[in-house]
């Protein structure tokens, strides 16, 4: 392959009649690609820059040969560098990385991220989620380069096509996550703070997330999910019933229900336990059910082993692992502009509501007192009059103008 000529830096000698400066000098040495040569008062730098539409990045690949022998690898000739700055300059996202590679992409920083979270049992789609939002210039961007400019404004843009903020968060810290991910696994990337201190979640957006409903409602929203199909009425109602998320309930197996004394041994989702999101959803939580749906959960065992899905579709076939997308358009049919998430927050509201303790209430529902408090706050506070009364000391027998005088040194 032909290489270009460039007499002011192909030689040391030449080089070391360049002037000192912090403005590289730069030769085209294919399209859109450059090499760089940084004139420093001990050896220079080479560096690669590559550009095109929406790519425009610059990494150092080595010391040039102005003061030693060149190496090939620390050290590099004028016709060594090109080399290494077109073979960094075209290699694709997924080829196989070098000891010196070019610098890591968003979209590479997203797809490690996915397989990190697969590796650790967790769901891959957190990565795609902020895949789906980002356009192929940001996607294309090597992580060292993004600012906070750029990241804030991409935040921003998300309401503008219509997302809610709780959706806007959850895809920022899918997208932090992945960088956080890549800058541990390389050092060189020294802008972390662009996206964890600057890249701010959006207030008020767990407001809106809390749709709660009344317990005829919920009888009504039930009825109508088993009128439309028998297996969706059945989730929907195990979900009303315990308060469980979607991810739980369908990895519940035969042997998890408890027929006799009307419960469910409900999975942990290992939700906020990253090193140790296997143990956790191993672990099992006994919460009660009404007999009422105890029966009807005991017909679907009939002839079945104790390992196998609890909860099926119409088709025979498991609901899966959240992949909300099997039920969330049957139950859009049933009800619109909710999902069946909130069954799940009706439940835990239901459990406050009638003084159920927040501590048990936490653990029945596999979240924290924290979360709880955070989220349900208004409505504890809102009725927290009516539940407190209950627990007035009743002295409607006792004679209205009776005095009790306090002993000696008793008195407040």
């Amino acid at each position: 392959m032909p290489k270009p000529r460039a007499a002011k830096l192909e030689t040391p000698t030449a080089r070391r009649k360049l002037p000192i400066r912090r403005k590289p000098f730069f030769v085209t040495v294919s399209p859109n690609v450059r090499l760089a040569y940084r004139r420093n008062l001990g050896p220079g730098t080479w560096s690669v820059r590559v550009t095109g539409p929406g790519i425009d990045w610059l990494k150092r690949i080595g010391l040039a040969d102005d003061l030693e022998p060149a190496d090939g690898k620390a050290v590099l000739t004028y016709w060594g560098a090109i080399d290494v700055a077109r073979k960094l300059a075209r290699r694709e996202t997924g080829d196989a990385a070098t000891d010196d590679d070019r610098p890591v992409s968003v979209a590479e920083a997203l797809d490690g991220y996915r397989r990190d979270l697969e590796a650790r049992g967790a769901d891959g789609y957190n990565a795609k989620r902020a895949v789906h939002h980002l356009p192929a210039s940001m996607l294309s961007k090597p992580v060292a380069l993004l600012g906070s400019t750029e990241l804030c404004k991409w935040r921003d843009g998300l309401i503008e096509k219509g997302l809610s903020r709780a959706s806007i968060n959850r895809t920022r810290n899918a997208l932090r996550a992945a960088l956080t991910l890549a800058a541990r696994r390389d050092r060189r990337i020294a802008n972390r703070h662009v996206w964890e201190e600057d890249l701010a979640a959006l207030p008020n957006a767990t407001e809106a997330r809390n749709v709660v409903f009344a317990d005829d409602v919920v009888g009504r929203l039930i009825a109508a999910a088993y009128e439309r199909d028998h297996k969706l009425g059945l989730l929907a109602q195990v979900l009303a019933e315990t308060g469980g998320r979607p991810s739980q309930a369908v990895r519940l197996t035969v042997a998890d229900l408890d027929a006799k004394h009307s419960r469910l041994m409900m999975p942990r989702s290992g939700k906020g336990h990253p090193h140790k999101r296997a143990h956790k959803m191993q672990e099992r939580v006994p919460v009660p059910i009404t007999p009422l749906l105890s029966a009807l959960l005991k017909q679907e065992t009939k002839s079945r082993a104790g390992n196998a899905p609890l909860l099926l579709q119409a088709n025979g076939e498991p609901w899966g692992y959240r992949r909300n997308d099997r039920y969330r358009k049957d139950f859009g049919a049933v009800v619109a502009k909710t999902t069946i998430y909130s069954l799940r927050h009706s439940a835990i509201s239901r459990l406050l509501l009638r003084g159920v303790p927040v501590t048990l209430v936490a653990d029945l529902c596999d979240t924290s007192e924290r979360e709880i408090r955070k989220h349900y706050a208004k409505l504890i506070s809102h009725h927290g009059d009516e539940i407190a009364r209950r627990a007035l000391l009743d002295v409607s027998q006792s004679p209205a103008a009776t005095v009790v005088a306090l002993p000696p040194g008793r008195r407040a």
